[in-house]
């Protein structure tokens, strides 16, 4: 495993423009040997992606604002200070249901930000 100590600070982080966020890498797999990331996600109120489902598990934490999580055939609505888990394989989705609202994203593996990656590679 090649983990490194890694001080990702306020403003700093490989950004990437989602369909439906910016996304920005605070831990990179990289820094953990592949076994974890974290995202900060700033998401303005707009139609929700449409539900999907990974191969690993995350895990959100809302910061501010208010967004309410499909997983599997329930949904929760998250303020401040409110953490989900979604195991991997449960179709999932988000929207927002206030003006904006930023969480964090945390995800097993690395896969989370190659995923970010590419849709940022396809709307460019």
């Amino acid at each position: 495993m090649n983990e490194s100590v890694h001080l990702s600070t306020a403003g700093t982080g490989a950004e990437y423009a989602a369909p439906d966020a910016i996304v920005t890498v605070k831990v990179g797999s990289e820094h953990t040997g592949a076994q974890y990331e974290v995202f900060e996600i700033d998401a303005p109120r707009a139609p929700a992606a449409p539900p999907h489902s990974e191969s690993w598990s995350k895990a959100f934490y809302v910061l501010t604002g208010r967004i309410l999580v499909q997983a599997g055939d329930q949904g929760y609505d998250l303020g401040p200070g409110a953490s989900i888990t979604i195991p991997a394989g449960t179709l999932n989705t988000f929207s927002v249901l206030t003006p904006s609202a930023k969480f964090l994203a945390i995800s097993q593996t690395g896969r989370m930000s190659a995923l970010f990656a590419e849709l940022a590679e396809v709307r460019s």
